[in-house]
């Protein structure tokens, strides 16, 4: 058996939170071996980072009882006015399906800091959760009123306004995706299909030749072109 690196883990973890990529199952099962070994105590204050990355992948994968472990760690650095604190509160109960308590904990922080990037997220998740379109359509609008450059909420308020057959507030959506990023092939066939949906069909012929211009053999571009 291969003798574990855990210097070569540390830094893995390290760098998969400078990406945020998260890989839960992976995170988890590090993060077991380092407190199982108790690597910990070598981690000096970066083992609150680590706590708090290891908490929300063992909450992804349902580890209830490694995420209460790092959850309880992070209690003793830090007092529940800690909004990153509270925010992991709320992400155990969501993991716990207690959905009113989640949204009772981001509520409270975004009465205290009504820019809380991270409560604002998660709460916006929660609405969607519990599909609550109208109160989804608000948040992420007030969110991006923030936070403008979030391509990821975008898309998520255009998706929400397409399922509710609101295609012009979903265009415009699209609009502004295009400006953030004018190389994603995505975002112009999203708006050439919204188009075509509400039969602007010169704009929607536009934008899935834009399509074929970033991505020559798309075939959804190419059977949009056709019809």
């Amino acid at each position: 058996m291969s003798r574990f690196d855990f210097a070569k883990a540390i830094e893995e973890l390290q760098q998969l939170r400078t990406t945020n990529e998260r890989s839960s199952e992976r995170i988890t099962n590090i993060g077991q071996r380092i407190i199982d070994d108790n690597y910990t105590s070598k981690l000096g204050d970066q083992v609150w980072p680590f706590y708090e990355q290891v908490t929300i992948a063992a909450l992804d994968t349902q580890n209830m009882t490694l995420a209460n472990y790092c959850i309880d760690k992070l209690k003793d650095r830090f007092t529940e006015s800690s909004f990153r604190f509270r925010r992991l509160l709320g992400m155990r109960y969501e993991a716990q399906g207690l959905l009113d308590e989640a949204q009772e904990v981001y509520d409270s922080i975004l009465q205290e800091d009504e820019t809380n990037l991270l409560a604002s997220k998660r709460q916006i998740a929660l609405l969607k959760t519990k599909h609550k379109e109208t109160e989804m359509i608000d948040a992420l609008t007030k969110y991006l009123d923030t936070y403008y450059d979030d391509c990821e909420a975008w898309l998520e308020l255009c998706e929400v306004y397409a399922s509710k057959h609101m295609y012009e507030q979903a265009a415009f959506c699209c609009e502004e995706m295009i400006l953030l990023q004018p190389s994603n092939h995505i975002f112009y066939l999203k708006y050439a299909e919204i188009c075509y949906t509400i039969h602007q069909f010169p704009l929607a012929l536009k934008h899935y030749c834009k399509v074929l211009d970033l991505c020559t053999d798309h075939v959804r571009a190419l059977y949009g072109l056709h019809l």
